[in-house]
């Protein structure tokens, strides 16, 4: 069996378990003895997402309207002067890459895409992608694993196993360059100029990154040259020998009824209707190749097609939604995780919580996850539940961490308690 290249043996910082998921197996973890404290953890866990639902709602507000600008579906851009336009790009930039960060996707290289453009994934044809036309392609993935498929060989006439490297999640973000750039082409954009394309796909193997790029073209490969190529030689040639001969009688006859010949003999005559038969063949000969190449065209496109059509989730400001949404759940599932095991035991230093916690999601979940401990702290000493001595962690018990969230989610709206402030 072969592998194709791509690499996918790194570990990943998504957690692929559901955050209810997550819950149930904490709670089933046994340390919380007592049905009160299971209660209070599940509303801590509560808490801490109405927290960050209510942090990230910033964000999704902020993508909102900076892509406003840059949707292939309105003219906004065109009411603003280039520079307003040119900062709303990069504050898009930073808000979404800050977004897919916080949702454990990670940036795809520059090398791994240029790889794709060269090698065959599981969309088995050539692909041309226009790169003129755009202005920044960048790719974010999220998961993997491996699949294995058979591919032909041999023109068709056997087959081998394949595996190739599988990304679960990836985020596709084009540019298109601007309507001045356009120009200079010649032909009309099938999107707006400097409109920006977000792509949600699911399962797309690692070699196929080139198939997803807007307004893509199938040609035609070597194999499918040959194939096609190869029969219309064997039968054109005897067409083509066939005319050589009778070719110059065909003239002569069409000179007789042009008046520049006096006479025409009968075999000439039927020498000149076997000349028009013979290219009434290759004609229909011609023809017939035409369909076949334009047939295969047609199913090379559909593969492509089925490839996109079925692997997309979402698309544009619809990714907004769904991407903040992920970024949440994998917040709360760091946080309360990391908080649980600090409450079962403390931990000593941050990598052994760090290897306490990957040891749990692989026998929990099967999952090889490289956690993001540092992180997940940083998160619980911001909310002020964690307690550093030394190296030493631990986090507040769990009444006094209900009362810190409370008076947190509080003071995001304090004006009820302003106005008791300014009445006493």
């Amino acid at each position: 069996m072969d592998q194709t290249s791509g690499n996918t043996s790194e570990r990943d910082h998504f957690i692929p378990a559901r955050k209810i998921d997550v819950l149930n197996a904490v709670i089933a973890d046994g340390a919380l003895g007592s049905e009160p404290e299971r209660e209070q953890f599940r509303q801590l866990c509560k808490l801490l997402g109405a927290i960050y639902h209510y942090q990230y709602f910033d964000q999704l507000e902020r993508l909102r309207n900076d892509y406003f600008y840059f949707s292939p579906d309105t003219d906004g851009h065109a009411r603003f002067d280039s520079a307003t336009v040119e900062r709303a790009y990069g504050d898009l930039i930073e808000a979404l890459t800050k977004v897919l960060h916080g949702a454990n996707f990670i940036e795809v290289q520059h090398e791994e895409i240029e790889r794709a453009h060269r090698e065959h994934g599981i969309v088995r044809v050539n692909i041309r992608a226009p790169l003129e036309d755009y202005r920044e392609v960048r790719f974010f993935r999220r998961g993997h694993h491996n699949e294995t498929v058979e591919v032909a060989k041999w023109f068709g006439f056997g087959k081998r196993s394949v595996e190739f490297g599988v990304y679960d999640d990836i985020v596709l973000l084009v540019t298109m360059k601007t309507a001045d750039t356009g120009k200079k082409r010649g032909r009309k954009p099938k999107v707006r100029p400097g409109a920006v394309l977000l792509k949600y796909f699911r399962d797309i193997a690692s070699a196929d990154l080139n198939a997803l790029f807007p307004d893509v073209k199938v040609v035609m490969g070597f194999r499918d040259r040959l194939m096609l190529g190869v029969p219309a030689l064997i039968g054109g040639v005897p067409i083509l020998l066939k005319l050589a001969s009778t070719l110059t009688v065909l003239f002569l006859v069409a000179s007789f009824y042009l008046g520049l010949s006096n006479a025409v003999r009968d075999e000439e005559m039927a020498g000149a209707l076997a000349a028009v038969s013979g290219l009434v063949a290759l004609g229909g000969f011609m023809v017939t190749q035409w369909v076949r190449f334009q047939r295969q065209s047609l199913l090379h496109q559909k593969i492509l097609s089925d490839n996109v059509y079925y692997r997309n989730v979402n698309n544009n400001a619809g990714i907004f939604d769904y991407i903040i949404g992920e970024a949440e759940e994998q917040e709360c599932k760091e946080a309360f995780l990391a908080y649980y095991f600090l409450l079962k035991d403390g931990a000593p230093t941050e990598d052994a919580l760090d290897q306490r916690i990957e040891v749990w999601l692989k026998k929990t979940f099967g999952a090889d996850v490289d956690f993001e401990c540092d992180d997940a702290l940083a998160k619980l000493e911001r909310l002020g539940l964690l307690k550093r001595d030394g190296d030493k962690l631990s986090v507040q018990p769990l009444g006094e961490a209900l009362i810190r969230l409370d008076r947190i989610w509080d003071n995001f709206f304090p004006f009820d308690s302003e106005r008791k402030a300014a009445s006493g």
